[in-house]
């Protein structure tokens, strides 16, 4: 089969691969498409994570099942499946206690096992169990199932901060995720949304926060507190790899609100500096929020089929196999606001 392998920072070369053959216990997904997410972009300029020296990446994907092991009965051929990469070990401390996200043997499609950036994907036994690999839903396209991975960590994490109907919410970063955040925001209830961007505002414009923000153009704190008549937002998200924008999430919640970092930043330069006293004083509540549990890949599914999620505003730029590294670099430059590979 025909793939895109990562070989090293700034080298992708697309070659014919050997596919694994299907196990008793595995599955082979012929791949319709797989979205580019920020952490391929990262991955591709810098290097994989675990010392992986050559892999195909991809994990935002969705096909149809090829071919099924003699022993696997929850899957047949013909199937539609939308896939998700995390596979915990089910052993560890936080998996016993369904944090399945923050198992301390995590390991990735497209990372660990080869991705979604090819023809064919093998799903080995062990990713069925522990992974994420769900029918897609009567009424969902294969394309549209693409959004469902990244959407499954936005609805976890406005799950843990508790967003619910009549909220106020300060989305900072207007990237595909920041815009699954104001879609989220609005299916939980939310009755304001402020986003803040820099580079994709024309496209952030498309799902109507009641507020978008300029962060090149100056002060994005006291708009955010004007709109809520001095109180400052219930909920901020820093849904960007930016720790500035995180201290300005601090001083745009409310007394008691809540500051959730969902964004990763560069390893190069992780720390942050937040004003301690304003949150000691005001009680303020700064969460991390990483990844999802396998129910909420179900969810996304089914944000999608009922409209609340609209995948077709997202995918701006769709590539194949042999242009992939210029669909890289314009997930990286802003030019687009997705990009979906299609083998």
């Amino acid at each position: 089969m025909r793939a895109a392998v990562f070989e090293g920072p700034e080298k992708m070369i697309v070659r014919e691969v050997p596919l694994e053959p299907c196990g008793p216990g595995d599955i082979i997904v012929k791949v319709y498409a797989c979205g580019i997410c920020g952490s391929d972009v990262r991955n591709y300029f810098h290097g994989l994570r675990h010392g992986v020296r050559s892999q195909i990446m991809g994990h935002e994907l969705s096909g149809t099942v090829s071919e099924v092991g003699r022993t696997v009965k929850d899957f047949k051929e013909g199937d539609r499946v939308a896939l998700a990469p995390d596979v915990s070990c089910g052993e560890c401390y936080y998996c016993k206690r369904g944090w399945v996200n923050l198992c301390d043997n995590h390991r990735m499609l497209g990372t660990h096992w080869p991705g979604g950036f090819a023809e064919y994907i093998h799903i080995p036994e062990v990713v069925l169990k522990r992974g994420i690999v769900n029918r897609i839903p009567a009424g969902v396209s294969l394309e549209e199932a693409c959004l469902s991975e990244p959407a499954s960590s936005v609805i976890a994490c406005q799950e843990r901060a508790g967003i619910s109907v009549g909220d106020s919410v300060m989305i900072l970063g207007d990237g595909p995720v920041g815009c699954l955040h104001v879609e989220v925001a609005r299916a939980n209830g939310a009755s304001r949304i402020v986003m803040t961007g820099l580079i994709r505002l024309e496209e952030a414009k498309k799902f109507r926060p009641d507020l978008l923000l300029d962060s090149a153009a100056g002060d994005v704190v006291a708009p955010t507190r004007e709109l809520t008549g001095g109180l400052g937002v219930d909920v901020a998200i820093c849904a960007n790899p930016v720790v500035v924008t995180q201290e300005q999430a601090v001083q745009s919640v409310r007394k008691r609100g809540r500051v959730v970092l969902f964004g990763g930043v560069p390893s190069s330069d992780p720390m942050t500096s937040l004003n301690s006293n304003t949150i000691h004083y005001n009680e303020l509540e700064v969460v991390g929020a990483f990844s999802y549990q396998p129910r909420h890949h179900l969810k996304a599914l089914d944000s999608i089929k009922t409209k609340a999620l609209h995948p077709r505003m997202y995918f701006t730029k769709t590539v194949g196999l042999d242009s992939i590294v210029e669909g890289i670099i314009a997930a990286k430059a802003g030019k687009a606001l997705k990009v979906l590979v299609k083998p």
